[in-house]
């Protein structure tokens, strides 16, 4: 009976990796991601970002493997961190530290000497994430080599075009231009990036990732190359948001930048691109300082989800830098060993968010705050709401008493229930009811992490 069950999961397994991703579009609101074949698609991210530089083969299939069976579907990855980059076999990207003169050697077999170069290497990994369905999100240069001065807007259109024609045809690429950085800096590098790669690659989505407590839409909302908005919450706690050089004064309120773009036009979907990583210390640089844990990251991503983004990204501070304890250059105090932090409880709990989106009439959900009465408490007392066709749902961070008004439901409160983000559970919620007023009290007493999604259906 064991044999045939290994069997089956097997041949499950070989038929889903046979599966190509399909190419990623926009819905007809401009709202959501949506394939070619018409069905939502709810980015789920995790950062990878040193992937390319860390992993050996062996391991790169691991960490692909874990993230597919956890319900991530995007990574976003640096393609150089630095201009000296070079693959675990020694293989280095670019001459002279220029990315206009990329290192291609000939042949791409790991085991002739000199034939596997850098290049082969991302895009042997391209195609082992398309088998698993999985898309990357690639990062052409860090915008730290940007700042220093090393990358000049003629460089960077010849690299251009080097990415675009060289991954054009594979379906599961999205271009982040950028790199944390603010799109002001070198603002003619970051154009000419991305309008290069749409030039020669106009079918793959592309946004900007930007520096912390930003958004791609300060810089380049009305640039046609920018398919969707992509936001930076950053690590910092509410006390620590102190600088007053920043546009963005939000604190750990990541669902006012879904606010800020969803306002603007032309609509463009927006999400959290990165918040807070689990296990990375509050502010990042003082290693003392608590760390993110899984409940925080929660927050963060029904937080942004039900403001309206399309999706979320999640981070780990061992697995985003790849760290094996007792290697040197570990950065933002990591303490843990990435193989074992792949398994960290947020990353573990963040499929149930978009089982629960995809569960219900996708394209039709909207924020809906006007349905939460009395919703003034301020950081973690605020509720988030979002409703569509025929359900609503509201999100408590610390399992607070609320109120809704059910005459702006857009349909009968038949049904309500308990969604228990932090292991998919649910129960039924009772309520009372006062005209079309209905009182809810969440389950368990009232305290940061206790949080819940209360499900209303027609």
């Amino acid at each position: 009976m064991k044999k045939n069950i290994l069997i089956l999961a097997l041949f499950f397994t070989s038929v889903s990796y046979a599966q190509q991703p399909h190419w990623l579009g926009m819905s007809e609101n401009k709202r959501f991601f949506v394939t070619q074949d018409g069905k939502p698609f709810f980015w789920l991210g995790d950062t990878g970002w040193l992937l390319f530089i860390k992993c050996n083969r062996e391991e790169t299939l691991h960490y692909l493997d874990i993230r597919k069976q956890q319900g991530f579907n995007v990574i976003q990855v640096m393609v150089l961190h630095t201009l000296s980059a070079k693959t675990v076999y020694g293989a280095g990207a670019i001459e002279s530290n220029d990315v206009s003169t990329p290192i291609v050697t000939a042949g791409n077999n790991i085991n002739e000497p000199g034939a596997y170069d850098y290049w082969d290497h991302v895009e042997w990994v391209v195609q082992e994430a398309a088998k698993r369905g999985i898309y990357m999100a690639l990062v052409p240069v860090w915008g730290s080599n940007v700042k220093e001065g090393k990358v000049s807007a003629a460089q960077a259109t010849i690299y251009g075009k080097f990415l675009a024609e060289r991954f054009k045809n594979y379906s599961n690429i999205i271009w982040l231009n950028g790199g944390d950085i603010m799109g002001s800096d070198h603002k003619e590098v970051w154009e000419a990036l991305g309008k290069t790669i749409k030039k020669y690659d106009a079918r793959h989505l592309m946004t900007y990732h930007p520096r912390g407590r930003y958004t791609s839409s300060d810089w380049f909302l009305n640039e046609s190359w920018l398919d969707f908005n992509m936001f930076q919450s950053g690590h910092r706690k509410y006390a620590q948001d102190t600088s007053s050089l920043e546009k963005h004064r939000f604190g750990e309120d990541n669902w006012k930048y879904v606010v800020n773009d969803y306002a603007l036009k032309p609509t463009k979907p927006t999400l959290d691109g990165e918040p807070s990583y689990e296990h990375i210390p509050e502010g990042l640089h003082d290693s003392l300082n608590r760390r993110w844990n899984a409940a925080d990251i929660r927050r963060y991503a029904y937080w942004s989800v039900f403001a309206g983004a399309a999706g979320f990204t999640y981070g780990d501070n061992a697995v985003m830098q790849f760290h094996t304890m007792g290697e040197k250059g570990g950065a933002y105090g990591v303490r843990e060993n990435w193989k074992d932090d792949i398994y960290a409880p947020g990353a573990q709990q963040m499929h149930f968010l978009k089982s629960l989106m995809l569960s219900k009439d996708y394209f039709s959900r909207i924020p809906a705050q006007q349905i939460v009465l009395n919703n003034s408490g301020k950081q973690y007392e605020y509720l988030l709401a979002t409703k569509g066709k025929d359900y609503a749902m509201v999100y408590t961070f610390i399992g607070k008493n609320f109120s809704i008004d059910a005459s702006k439901l857009d349909f009968k409160a038949n049904k309500a229930k308990w969604f228990k983000p932090a292991d998919g559970s649910i129960q039924n919620a009772k309520f009372k009811k006062k005209g079309n007023i209905l009182s809810f009290n969440p389950p368990g007493k009232k305290e940061r992490g206790n949080d819940w999604v209360l499900i209303i259906e027609n």
